[in-house]
């Protein structure tokens, strides 16, 4: 018998964190053909370096505080903040302010 799929999901983000010293930790969150949710956790001075997709991206700052690199500006944000990007602008963060980030990055195919 088939299962059938759940018409939503709750996540419960502060569960879910999870840090390594000595990399990134990438919790993906939902995986779908049309939409991407990952939850990343840099530990102070870990960096997801800069990079193109060809999809649309939002990160959203669940906890602390980075640089983010969006095309050729360096951005500071902090929790609560969002920034959404276009397909093949380059795009990374780093936890730069002496303490932990967490990033949701959610990403989406485009026509």
């Amino acid at each position: 018998m088939k299962q059938e799929k759940a018409a939503y999901q709750v996540f419960d983000l502060k569960g879910l964190m999870n840090f390594h010293a000595d990399r990134i930790s990438r919790e993906m969150l939902a995986e779908t053909p049309e939409m991407r949710i990952a939850l990343m956790c840099l530990e102070p001075g870990q960096e997801l370096a800069p990079h193109k997709a060809p999809m649309r991206l939002l990160m959203y700052v669940v906890e602390g505080s980075g640089t983010f690199t969006v095309g050729d500006q360096q951005i500071e944000a902090g929790e609560k903040s969002a920034i959404l990007c276009e397909p093949m602008l380059e795009h990374g963060f780093k936890a730069s302010k002496g303490q932990r980030l967490v990033v949701m990055a959610v990403v989406v195919a485009v026509d």
